[in-house]
């Protein structure tokens, strides 16, 4: 029989005879080894311990300790999810079932809706499927057997999906006892490796396919964990984020709403917009510094523009589209891009003119089916603080670690000081040649290196153009969030028939790098609402300070009070009304409002307030200068501090 060579983790190869399995290299390795196992990686892909092993390959015995494993104890806990609800549900029929971020979901066809009542029968059947530990088993089948033997169960979806499998693909049944299912895999070795790290979660509706045309299943989502101890971190995460939900506070702040009329479009309240233009003005202050120009290009430009980028193709079912009396098809802005390389095609420019860095707060429109919006995270109408920067080909290390800098001290700033940064190379559906991907993926490596970061592959995930850095930052309950990108694009210049004259006096193609730093604003204030909780910086609060009255005697005193702080640039409103302090004091605090200087008839005498903070029991009487001065100091945004601290130096 033939020989393979397999290279372990500490890079010693071993020569095996072909075909032999996963298991038996861990019973060859260690009896303990063997009986921890559960899955196998080959060339970083994992596989079934049962599977026979054909070709050399560098190898790694999974255990279910190992982080690579936690995807599998999910799946696994989906497969049983599905034989729970068919043995107490008869009659139900499994659909599709994969596993996602922090968990995993089964669609089911039943005419009888899943009430929550039911999660508890259905977690308790499932504890008593993985305490029966019985083994996974794949068994490779011809489609005919496949869609007779689901055809034989009443099972209709499964024969859509088995047409759907490639030609030349297997088609795998998986089996755990007596039951089983169409599934690629792969799985661990048995129901009982899942453990008791288990939970199912909610139900919800979802279209077969994802397509609302076609039938409205059931779906049940769950998550799963190595051991209880992460289940139970996790659910403590879940009850913490409910809390910061940026839609309930949201309402609780005044800051937003959306309404039926406009879905996936935000209708900002003063306090929101307040907001808003806060976090707008910090970046232009900051792009100003770094030598950007600002534009704004048109929000509908003709389908020919979005035809010749490359959108229109690429990205045409996710743009909005209208035609006019005239018969000519225009399209909303799904992206800033082809405007400004307009702008930049505008005059003729020469290498002395680059890098030339164009930014915009361009509102883009973008087509999101209705079950995937979800707030401000996900959106079909969204600002982005979008900026283009035409640079030669021997730019782009040194401004991509220009703008690696810049990403990281403004995530500082906005208090995101645990950023991860994941390369995503050539996406499936792309524009430009394999030469033109490989010297974009080169350059924006080499500025990675060049900055001395670590980084994720995200393989497949670059944009249509051009391959990208994501900037993933985890917030205070420590879920992560993608934020800003970085793309270096040798195609869309070329494309819309950009160029610079080059010192030799020829026409030169620039290269663009694509810059969004906090990505969406809309997005983007939702995630910091969650981070603090609704308990923003003071610089940054909609409403900064409220100045609330005990007795209506300090009422005209509340009012020289408001008009110190207003001169002094504060966003400030005042409590007259003739109620109970300590009721304002809990409304003030429900709006997340931070400081409330609070006036009675003392302090109207001895012109003095009484400071108290959001979430502190304790107020502090201090004169009205020095609380002033104090508030001013405290108020200034992160970026002016650093220049005074500059200048002051």
């Amino acid at each position: 029989m033939s020989q393979i060579s397999l290279t372990f983790p500490d890079g010693s190869a071993r020569a095996f005879k072909q075909g032999i399995t996963g298991r038996e290299i861990a019973e060859q390795i260690s009896k303990s080894l063997a009986k921890k196992a559960v899955a196998v990686q080959l060339d970083g892909k994992t596989r079934d311990l049962a599977e026979p092993i054909k070709d050399n390959a560098k190898i790694r015995i999974l255990t279910r300790e190992d982080k690579e494993a936690l995807d599998l104890i999910r799946h696994d806990a989906a497969h049983v999810m599905a034989e729970a609800v068919q043995e107490l549900y008869p009659g139900t029929q499994v659909t599709i079932g994969p596993v996602i971020e922090n968990g995993f979901y089964y669609d089911f066809a039943r005419k009888e809706p899943f009430t929550p009542d039911d999660l508890p029968r259905i977690e308790a059947k499932m504890a008593e499927i993985i305490a029966r530990d019985r083994p996974f088993t794949c068994e490779v089948v011809s489609r005919e057997k496949a869609k007779a033997l689901f055809k034989k169960k009443g099972e209709t979806f499964k024969l859509e999906l088995i047409d759907a499998i490639p030609e030349g693909e297997e088609v795998k049944l998986y089996s755990q006892g007596e039951w089983l299912d169409l599934c690629r895999g792969p799985h661990m070795t048995s129901t009982g490796k899942i453990g008791k790290g288990f939970k199912l979660t909610k139900i919800a509706g979802a279209y077969w396919r994802g397509d609302s045309s076609k039938p409205m299943l059931q779906r049940i989502y769950g998550t799963a964990w190595a051991t209880e101890e992460d289940l139970k971190a996790y659910l403590n995460q879940l009850e913490e984020a409910e809390k910061r939900d940026h839609r309930r506070l949201g309402r609780e702040m005044d800051l937003f709403h959306f309404q039926e009329e406009a879905p996936g479009a935000v209708f900002w309240h003063p306090k929101g917009w307040a907001l808003f233009t806060a976090l707008i003005g910090y970046m232009r202050r900051r792009q100003n510094a770094w030598g950007y120009v600002e534009v704004n290009s048109p929000d509908m430009m003709e389908r020919t523009l979005w035809e010749q980028s490359g959108h229109w193709e690429k990205f045409g079912e996710n743009m909005y589209v209208t035609e006019t009396p005239d018969e000519r098809i225009f399209c909303c802005k799904p992206m800033n891009c082809p405007g400004h390389v307009q702008i930049f095609k505008h005059g003729l420019k020469s290498y002395r003119d680059l890098p030339l860095r164009i930014a915009e707060f361009g509102k883009v429109h973008r087509y999101e089916p209705s079950g995937a919006l979800h707030g401000l995270l996900r959106v079909r109408h969204f600002t982005q603080d979008d900026a283009h920067i035409f640079v030669t080909e021997d730019q782009i290390t040194e401004e991509c670690v220009k703008l690696n800098e810049q990403m990281l001290s403004i995530y500082r700033d906005f208090g995101f000081t645990d950023v991860r940064i994941k390369f995503s190379d050539r996406p499936a559906k792309r524009v430009g040649s394999d030469a033109v991907w490989d010297k974009a993926e080169a350059a924006l490596k080499r500025a990675v290196e060049a900055a001395g970061l670590s980084y994720e592959l995200n393989p497949g995930e670059g944009a249509f153009y051009g391959p990208k850095l994501e900037y993933v930052l985890r917030d205070a309950i420590g879920r992560d969030w993608q934020c800003g990108t970085t793309q270096v694009d040798f195609n869309l210049p070329g494309r819309l028939g950009a160029f610079y004259i080059a010192p030799d006096g020829e026409k030169r193609v620039p290269v663009m790098i694509h810059r969004a730093m906090f990505g969406s604003l809309e997005r983007f204030t939702g995630i910091l609402i969650e981070h603090y909780a609704g308990h923003l910086p003071l610089w940054l609060a909609p409403t900064q300070v409220v100045v609330a009255t005990i007795v209506s005697d300090a009422d005209d005193y509340a009012g020289e009070v408001l008009e110190r702080l207003k001169t002094a640039g504060f966003r400030v409103e005042a409590d007259l009304r003739n109620e109970k302090i300590n009721y304002k004091v809990r409304e003030h605090s429900l709006a997340k409002v931070p400081v409330l200087l609070v006036v009675g008839k003392r302090e109207a005498e001895e012109k003095t307030v009484s400071v108290r903070r959001l979430g502190s029991q304790k107020q502090e009487v201090m004169g009205l200068d020095e609380a002033l001065a104090s508030l001013a100091d405290e108020a200034v945004p992160p970026d002016l501090r650093e220049t005074k601290k500059a200048k002051a130096a």
